[in-house]
């Protein structure tokens, strides 16, 4: 008589590593998500991820990755169950068990409207909203004239050092990959000070930017227009609903509204360092 199958319940979670990039690819596209295998690749090797296996051998039935900031933060990204397990607690399974592993360390994470209630009931609080733009850049509404220019290696100090302060947390670990994660990283300069900083990488058909940090609104729209010439694909960001005038200015310039996700942190009252500066994230899945 064949055994039954093991319960989803007593299935093992174990840490991910880059050779199951391909399998968190696949199951983000059995849940209708771009297979986005680059930032996979990013986020396999800069965090650590957890999953579970499918009992059958076809890949994961669920997945999660954790980007760690030391003892001050981590953040909680790409959590998939797969199609033929959804609504079966697996999920919360996993979230359960990410949140043993981080101990007391503060937790953010980017919530879609169907993820925010379980969130909320694992003791997340929302904090802010961030709004997903996509499109071609148009330059219909010009840039203000602020200098910018491609970024050097003797650049990555000063990089470093502003990201730390306006993330309000040591990135160096993130930071660093950009050079080679990216297609254009760009920075801002004015009288020898590095102002801000963005990045341009590639995702399926388009750029999305991210990191963008930046001193003022300016600094930030001309970082973006500069990222936009450097390239011919889509731009594609996630911007903090209160820059509503950068918003403002990226769909005058022909990027449309997609959606909103809801910023959320655990065991903190809201993220640290100084968000007038920090307009986009590297990607949701990291923070």
């Amino acid at each position: 008589m064949p055994l039954s199958p093991t319960p989803l319940s007593q299935l093992p979670i174990r840490r991910l590593t880059m050779d199951d990039l391909l399998a968190c690819a696949d199951l983000s596209e059995n849940r209708n998500w771009p297979r986005e295998e680059r930032k996979w690749g990013l986020l396999l090797s800069a965090g650590t991820g957890f999953g579970i296996d499918d009992p059958s051998g076809s890949g994961l039935v669920t997945c999660a990755v954790v980007t760690s900031y030391g003892p001050g933060l981590a953040a909680i990204g790409m959590v998939l169950v797969a199609e033929r397990y959804a609504r079966q607690g697996v999920g919360r399974r996993l979230m359960e068990h990410v949140l043993a592993e981080s101990g007391g360390t503060p937790l953010t994470l980017h919530a879609t409207p169907n993820g925010q209630p379980l969130y909320e009931q694992l003791g997340f609080t929302l904090t802010g909203r961030a709004e997903m733009v996509r499109g071609r850049f148009t330059f219909a509404a010009p840039a203000p004239t602020v200098p910018v220019r491609p970024a050097t290696a003797e650049d990555l100090r000063a990089i470093l050092r502003l990201d730390h302060e306006v993330f309000g947390l040591d990135r160096t670990h993130v930071i660093t990959r950009l050079p080679a994660f990216a297609d254009h990283l760009r920075v801002a300069e004015e009288n020898g000070e590095i102002t801000g900083f963005a990045a341009a990488w590639p995702n399926m058909d388009t750029h999305v930017v991210g990191p963008l940090i930046a001193r003022d609104t300016a600094t930030a729209q001309a970082l973006i227009a500069s990222l936009a010439a450097a390239g011919d694909r889509p731009l594609r960001t996630d911007i903090d609903v209160r820059h509503s005038d950068l918003l403002s200015w990226v769909k005058e310039n022909g990027l449309d509204p997609i959606t909103f996700n809801a910023v959320m942190v655990r065991s903190l009252p809201e993220l640290p360092g100084d968000w007038t500066r920090r307009f986009a994230p590297l990607t949701v899945a990291a923070g």
